[in-house]
């Protein structure tokens, strides 16, 4: 499975969307970064409320918002929700119910 695909379904299961498992990377940023610059406009409480189910790093945000005032603030927002999910995939991956680590994982 790539990434871009486990990306995807995690996003879909987790937050109810339908997102076509087709998309690329990119594609799947272009398309976040759409729907967050709508939350911006329109609907920011929903913005905040969705960030914060993500779990994205306040501090890492306001750096990252700071350091790049020239960037789409969507697309910025975007790279860190999808940072933050493969993070999370990557955890549950480790640590899979059934599955008991090697002696030198435990350390």
């Amino acid at each position: 499975m790539t990434d871009s695909i486990a990306l995807i379904q995690d996003l879909n299961r987790s937050y109810g969307w339908e997102i076509s498992d087709a998309l690329t990377t990119t594609q799947l940023e272009d398309l976040l970064a759409e729907t967050l610059n709508e939350w911006i406009r329109s609907d920011f409480e929903k913005l905040v409320q969705f960030l914060y189910r993500i779990d994205v790093s306040e501090s890492k945000l306001k750096s990252l918002l700071e350091e790049n005032t020239e960037e789409d603030t969507g697309h910025l927002l975007a790279r860190l929700v999808l940072e933050r999910q493969w993070q999370k995939i990557q955890t549950r991956r480790q640590f899979k119910p059934g599955e008991t680590p090697s002696d030198e994982e435990r350390w």
